[in-house]
């Protein structure tokens, strides 16, 4: 049986690099207290904006995660704050990295980034632990039946999912399965299915897989079916996806 897991796909597919920035370009920020303590840990994923001062500002840093191409980012709230107190891990992260882009040693834009992954996965667990009033797929995730279809299809997105193996793995009838994904994540299940293989299949022709290998790795049966799939939801074509990657290259 397949290991349930609801983040780890996501941040496998997602590359997150986290880079010192001044804060007025920062989506990371550690507050301290006066004592020069972690106080709280700020995450801008919108277009919210800190509103503190920079004597209190421990370090921050800007967070790449893939921008609104991550269905799991632009999900989330504008702002995520996390209070640091009572939570040793989570302190003892912050600090790594401050000692980190103190030292300045070798690796230390690898050793962030890692440590920054760690810290948004802590992040992460509480949101979906807290849940979403707003339809998307931070509900989605937050409800114990939905998230275990949710996670089938980030994880063999490629299969032939029939909204009723996606309700039993849920564990609910059909019409029940379909009214509460629709509630939940604003859209229906066979909408949410076709928007993330497509969203996988960008990042493969962007890495440079071939375009017929990618439309049967996401379940097309030609390529001239994904590729009318593909304009109509990028507006752009597999073929000048590519062509703007090698450019670029």
């Amino acid at each position: 049986m397949d290991r349930f897991d609801r983040l780890t796909t996501l941040m496998d597919r997602f590359r997150l690099v986290v880079q010192p920035a001044p804060l007025k370009d920062a989506t990371l920020i550690v507050l301290r207290d006066g004592g020069g303590v972690p106080q709280r840990v700020c995450f801008r994923t919108g277009d919210a904006r800190f509103a503190v001062s920079e004597d209190r500002v421990l370090f921050s840093a800007n967070v790449d995660w893939s921008g609104l191409s991550n269905p799991l980012l632009a999900a989330l709230p504008a702002m995520i704050e996390i209070d640091l107190s009572g939570d040793p891990d989570s302190t003892g992260l912050v600090m790594l990295m401050q000692s980190e882009l103190s030292g300045q040693r070798c690796g230390v834009d690898s050793v962030l980034s890692r440590l920054g992954e760690v810290l948004v996965v802590r992040m992460l667990r509480t949101q979906i632990e807290a849940g979403s009033t707003k339809p998307g797929l931070l509900a989605g995730l937050s409800d114990p039946r939905l998230s275990r279809a949710i996670v089938a299809i980030h994880d063999h997105p490629g299969r032939d999912w029939r909204n009723e193996d996606l309700a039993q793995i849920a564990g609910l009838s059909l019409s029940r399965f379909a009214e509460i994904f629709l509630a939940a994540v604003g859209e229906p299940p066979t909408a949410y299915l076709r928007r993330w293989r497509l969203i996988l299949a960008r990042q493969d022709i962007s890495n440079g897989h071939r375009i017929d290998a990618v439309a049967r790795r996401y379940g097309y049966s030609s390529p001239e079916g994904f590729t009318r799939a593909f304009k109509k939801h990028f507006d752009e074509t597999p073929i000048k996806l590519r062509s703007k990657t090698s450019r670029s290259a």
